[in-house]
């Protein structure tokens, strides 16, 4: 390896993005934590990946909110958030800080700014570092291999490129409380909703493909956050047959138990469809921003992406 495990006590990575985003790393987390087995790893992440941490645990110790950044689109920026974020990195001394947020074009400035020992990640031609630590972000692959890079990169060991999504007794005791009449793999998902208008496929398509399998003897589960709503209810709005609307019913856990158990998930290309690839759980993904060569499940055998654009 690069960097020698005995250098290396705390690790933080900055990666303060969404839930797929965060799921097409755990691969490279995997890795990191088999590298550095005793090393106190923490992600820099937005508000809602606290919970992420608390899920994935064994690849990750702690949690810092990391408050946004000029240019960043993800957070409004705050000066008086960011001093508090700056001396806390200060407090911290973390040995390697690994930049997987993108490219770099913002952040990679950033960080060199911070003065902070150890810096590795992606850089690109306008976000340049002079250090054998950075790698050229590889572009037309898959977010999941683009990670994978950068830990070969720093002669990390690769553990496996499969997704992961663990459920524990708390996940099962909430679902059980929910008392649904659901068999498994007896009901599909169907997940309309996703960030940003441009990735969400019109909703009369997916009430007409939700029609189609409750007419072949499936019940079908309408999915989504609390803020989907509007999408959810359009949905519904245009089906024939009634079907479960969990919109705002569930947590991340009991959403992986649903996707888990179902026959097969129909979404747009967002969070759900990184968690059906770490079910194993048959999908069809309807990809609406032309990248399916990033977002796209890698087992091309049960999980079916249509490149809606072309």
């Amino acid at each position: 390896m690069k960097i020698h495990p005995a250098n290396v006590k705390k690790i933080a990575i900055l990666r303060a993005l969404q839930l797929g985003d965060l799921l097409c790393s755990v691969p490279a987390f995997r890795a990191l934590r088999h590298a550095y087995p005793a090393a106190e790893i923490t992600l820099l992440g937005l508000p809602w990946a606290a919970a992420f941490v608390d899920r994935f645990s064994m690849y990750i110790d702690k949690f810092v909110h990391f408050p946004g950044y000029e240019g960043l689109p993800e957070q409004a920026f705050d000066q008086d958030k960011w001093a508090t974020f700056m001396q806390l990195m200060k407090e911290k001394r973390f040995d390697l800080v690994l930049q997987m947020q993108g490219k770099g074009t913002i952040v990679n400035e950033m960080l060199q700014a911070m003065s902070l020992p150890l810096v590795s990640g992606f850089h690109c031609d306008e976000s340049t570092v002079n250090s054998d630590l950075f790698v050229k972000y590889p572009e037309g692959i898959s977010e999941i291999d683009r990670h994978l890079a950068l830990m070969q990169h720093l002669e990390i060991p690769l553990h496996g490129k499969g997704l992961e999504f663990p459920v524990y007794a708390a996940d099962m005791a909430e679902w059980e409380n929910k008392i649904l009449p659901l068999l498994p793999e007896k009901y599909v998902c169907v997940h309309a909703g996703s960030r940003g208008e441009w990735r969400q496929w019109p909703t009369p398509y997916f009430a007409l493909v939700a029609d189609y399998c409750a007419e072949h003897g499936y019940e079908v589960v309408i999915t989504g956050t609390k803020e989907e709503s509007p999408i959810t209810q359009q949905v519904i709005y245009f089906m024939k047959n009634q079907p479960i609307d969990m919109t705002g019913k569930t947590s991340l856990g009991t959403i992986g138990l649903l996707i888990k158990n179902a026959s097969i998930l129909i979404s747009n290309c967002t969070g759900v469809s990184h968690i059906a690839s770490a079910t194993r759980t048959p999908s069809v993904v309807i990809s609406m921003d032309g990248e399916p060569e990033r977002w796209a499940p890698l087992d091309k055998a049960i999980h079916r992406v249509i490149d809606w654009p072309r």
